[in-house]
Order: structure tokens, then sequence, then C-alpha cells
């Protein structure tokens, strides 16, 4: 059906432009649907990735922490 025979239908049609918009308005919902999905998905993608790189920051935070104080130690010893 292309779109002048639609609007036409529409024009002489009031029950027609009702079902159209109908079928309109679902199709939209569906895509509407599939697209808060995906940004689900990429909120819950970000929110992992974001639990790793703390871990990352923390660990090397840690480790940064440990060295320091370790030549700390090593140096009060000789003295």
């Amino acid at each position: 059906m292309s779109t002048s025979h639609t609007t036409d239908l529409e024009r002489q049609s009031l029950e027609a432009h009702v079902d159209l918009c109908a079928i309109r308005y679902e199709q939209l919902d569906k895509r509407l649907t599939k697209v808060e999905q995906k940004i689900d998905a990429i909120s819950t993608e970000l929110k992992s990735a974001n639990t790793a790189l703390v871990k990352v920051i923390v660990g090397a935070a840690g480790t940064i922490t440990s060295g320091l104080l370790g030549t700390i130690i090593v140096m009060l010893m000789k003295l």
C-alpha cells in the first residue's frame, strides 16, 4: 500500500484512519521497546565496566601504597 493511497483512504474513512493509526502506534511501541531494551543492556554493561575499573584502581593504589611503605621501612632500617 503506498502512502498516497493510504492518505486517500484515510481522508474518506475515519474508521480506516483509526485502524491505520492503531497499527502505526503498535509499530512505534515495538520500536521504542527495542530501544529501551538496548539502552538497558548498555547501562548494565557500563555498570559492570565501572565496577571492574574501580577494582583495578583500588588494586593499583594498594600496590603503590605497599611499595612506598616498604621503601620507607627499608630506609628507616638502614639508619
